[in-house]
């Protein structure tokens, strides 16, 4: 089958040690050399594909949740969590996944909010009497929710790519992120009953005090969401004013933001955008490529021939999307399959935007899968535990994700319902 030779063939030359541009910029030159006898006006291709306006939302939001990271303002989140649940069963680990659910809302970002809430949180998870495994578990979990509860810059990528409304992504993702956070604090209510904050020990501050400081904090979702909701702002106009209002909770109401903070973050902003642009840029012609093998047509011919239901044919794209995941980033896997899967989702009937939630929780699933799971690594750098205890912590959390995955293929309007109440879709 061709894409799956031009699959093997992409990963051999990333073993060689390409960056993935480079390999995927290669490998369609060298096909297209071979089976064109020359080369396309790709110049005019991939400015084609760079100039959408929607693609200035993802460095934006980058740099959002960088500002807000660097401001350290998500220490009021996981301190008013642990102030309201720390005397419940399990309380000091659902605070965990109440402030990773709050921060995933900010970053938009897996690993900015395992690494961001962990270095918090385990310290004190640790502390009341949670298993070193629960508390491991809890966090690489919790933090596989920045890149389903929305802003979501993976979800602006495949907004961009299949031509999909963002508001309708970001709405479909809000119930199934929130379903999951719901699972993983049952999950330690039931595990962990031991982690109860003693009750003459005070709480690091009044409950109130901790509310009115992360209200800020709070706020950024609310009014990014909110205007993109509300027809205010557009997903890009959302991502420049959620940013500007970021700097002002750090600079100016938090007063933790400097200079050396911001410069930081807008390099580090820069530095991933500019990977992810010349990604693209490659994938441009890697697309093309498929169309000139006619990749799309051969899909949809072999789902038809084999009587795949669609049913089938999402489970089978499940297991290969979470494969993918073991090895590439979630930019790249979007950027790889959708050229060859979207007339095979429009024969089949099956929603763009319900496909979407699906690929971003497989996508989920490997962050978090052994042995060298990018979240996994994040909670290895925090506490210096060995990888092997870390990665038995997260089998209960992928068991968790594979089951939400279910769910959502049985019932599709647990992603679908929230956008077509809000006029998205049919």
């Amino acid at each position: 089958m061709t894409f799956l030779l031009l699959l093997a063939a992409l990963f051999v030359l990333l073993y060689l040690g390409l960056p993935m541009f480079a390999a995927l910029f290669l490998l369609p030159l060298a096909v297209l050399l071979y089976v064109e006898g020359g080369l396309p006006a790709l110049g005019e291709l991939v400015i084609g594909q760079l100039d959408g306006y929607l693609l200035v939302a993802i460095p934006l939001f980058m740099l959002m949740a960088h500002v807000m990271v660097r401001g350290r303002v998500v220490d009021d989140l996981y301190a008013a969590a642990f102030s309201l649940l720390r005397g419940v069963r399990g309380g000091v680990g659902i605070a965990t996944v109440a402030a990773c659910t709050i921060f995933a809302a900010i970053s938009g970002s897996s690993v900015a909010t395992a690494l961001t809430v962990g270095k918090i949180a385990i310290p004190q998870m640790l502390r009341y009497g949670m298993s070193r495994k629960g508390a491991f578990g809890v966090v690489a979990g919790g933090g596989t929710l920045g890149i389903l509860i929305p802003p979501s810059a993976p979800m602006v990528l495949y907004a961009y790519v299949t031509e999909t409304s963002v508001g309708a992504l970001f709405l479909a993702g809000l119930i199934p992120g929130l379903m999951m956070a719901v699972m993983f604090a049952l999950y330690c209510f039931i595990t962990e009953g031991r982690a109860v904050a003693p009750a003459d020990d005070p709480p690091p501050e009044n409950i109130a005090v901790s509310l009115r400081r992360a209200g800020w904090s709070l706020s950024l979702p609310i009014f990014v969401l909110g205007g993109i909701y509300l027809g205010i702002f557009t997903a890009t106009e959302a991502a420049g004013t959620g940013t500007l209002y970021a700097l002002l909770i750090a600079a100016l109401i938090y007063k933790t933001m400097t200079w050396r903070d911001l410069i930081d973050g807008v390099q580090e902003a820069t530095r991933t955008s500019a990977m992810l642009l010349m990604i693209i840029a490659a994938a441009a012609i890697y697309g093309y490529m498929l169309t000139k093998l006619r990749v799309p047509q051969e899909l949809t011919a072999l789902v038809l021939d084999w009587g795949l239901s669609r049913t089938g044919f999402l489970i089978a794209m499940m297991v290969l999307l979470f494969l993918l995941g073991l090895v590439l980033e979630s930019f790249s896997i979007i950027l790889l399959t959708m050229p060859a899967i979207l007339p095979v989702l429009a024969q089949l009937g099956i929603d763009k935007v319900w496909y979407g939630i699906l690929l971003t929780i497989s996508l989920e699933m490997a962050l978090i899968s052994p042995p060298v799971a990018m979240n996994l690594v994040v909670i290895k750098a925090i506490t210096g535990a060995p990888l092997a205890e870390v990665n038995q912590s997260i089998i209960p959390y992928m068991l968790m994700l594979a089951f939400g995955t279910a769910l959502l293929i049985i019932f599709p309007d647990i992603a679908l319902w929230l956008p077509r109440v809000a006029g998205y879709g049919g």
